[in-house]
């Protein structure tokens, strides 16, 4: 490894003093190992959204951290995850999204998987003619399944297995925003889209819990939603993100806009708030819509950004939904050269991690808190083998 106690320590002192992650953690090969083990696989991380796999039989393959996995929503309408792997020779068994009409069927040598993973069949196993033997219990032989959980529409996963469960990690997320547990129907085809950015993942997640950038990167938006109408969002070791006080509806020629989720308190009238639930999900409510960003790191400078905007309400205006998928892809497209940038600039040698405003960094602080907090996490566990 390449990062020492002292270097996370100093990252994890008081906003004030604090140093930001060293130029390695956006650079190194290495530490993105330790970072995706610690960061990614050890805890609920986001891997899509269910409704990628809409109707019963829908499968999607996924790498993630290149470990092949297969989205699927199974006969009972349970969307699952397991390892897009056959358990006779490690096959993969899915190439590209389809309709699982029967089972799932390795290529190679026909071993067949149902829906929930179970093996169903194992032709000429015993040889020619003979699809059963002693010595291969079906019963042990199904798909490696993940764990996996739904909430607003994502499926997080723990790949270790070690999490606490999903209820008790993002307990005071779901709380925060209780009001906003009722359905979300995803807007459909026109309503997602995807932004490749030559970023490290995790300055995604810095850029988008602040809003100290808004005059300068978006004008447009700043317009409106000034610097100063808003607020910050800090939970420690937990999530981090910023709220705006002055929330404007979108809305057509004719004045109509979304239907608005029901039963929200007076606070959501005007207002909105944008969070980063560590380590990779970037989500966004308003009172008429919603959105998640599931961030898919792909290497140390490059990262995937699946973006899926939900609305109250199963049938919505089309003409609204492509304005504001429109003005959604603008805003967001606004922060791209931003990130490049920063991973650029930490190929300089002499730039020591930065440093915070007290004032205006504690969001990206609290996330640079919180990757300090499970690298070190992780080396305790590991001198304690």
């Amino acid at each position: 490894m390449s990062f020492s106690a002292d270097e996370l320590n100093s990252v994890r002192q008081p906003i004030e003093t604090a140093n930001g992650l060293s130029n390695a953690h956006y650079v190194d090969p290495a530490i993105h190992a330790e970072e995706n083990k610690h960061l990614l696989l050890n805890q609920w991380a986001g891997l899509a959204v269910a409704s990628d796999v809409p109707e019963i039989g829908d499968a999607k393959p996924i790498s993630f951290l290149q470990i092949p996995l297969l989205l699927v929503r199974d006969r009972s309408d349970r969307v699952r995850v397991f390892q897009n792997t056959c358990r006779h020779r490690g096959m993969i068994l899915v190439e590209e999204p389809r309709k699982i009409e029967g089972a799932i069927r390795c290529a190679y040598h026909s071993w067949c998987y149902g829906t929930d993973g179970r093996l169903v069949s194992t032709p000429h196993v015993g040889g020619p003619g003979h699809n059963t033997h002693e010595a291969m219990d079906k019963s042990l032989l199904g798909l490696i399944e993940v764990r996996s959980h739904i909430w607003r529409d994502v499926v997080w996963i723990n790949v270790s297995g070690d999490a606490p469960d999903f209820e008790t990690a993002m307990a005071d997320v779901m709380t925060r925003w209780a009001e906003f547990e009722q359905p979300l129907y995803h807007g459909g085809a026109d309503s997602k889209f995807e932004l490749e950015v030559n970023c490290n993942w995790k300055l995604a997640v810095e850029n988008y819990c602040e809003s100290y950038h808004l005059p300068w990167v978006h004008p447009g938006l700043n317009s409106y939603s000034r610097l100063e109408d808003h607020y910050h969002i800090e939970e420690k070791g937990k999530y981090s993100g910023q709220g705006t006080l002055v929330y404007r509806q979108l809305k057509d020629d004719a004045g109509n806009s979304f239907p608005d989720f029901a039963n929200l308190s007076e606070k959501w009238n005007e207002a909105a708030e944008y969070i980063a639930a560590f380590p990779n999900v970037l989500l966004g409510v308003h009172r008429d819509h919603a959105f998640a960003i599931v961030l898919l790191p792909q290497s140390t400078d490059r990262t995937v950004e699946q973006i899926h905007l939900y609305y109250s309400v199963p049938e919505t205006s089309a003409e609204l939904r492509a304005q504001n998928t429109g003005l959604w892809k603008a805003v967001f497209g606004e922060d791209v050269f931003v990130v490049e940038g920063m991973q650029r600039g930490r190929y300089a040698p002499g730039f020591d991690g930065g440093r915070f405003s007290p004032a205006m960094d504690g969001p990206t602080h609290l996330f640079h808190d919180w990757v300090a907090q499970k690298l070190m996490d992780g080396q305790t566990a590991l001198a304690a083998e």
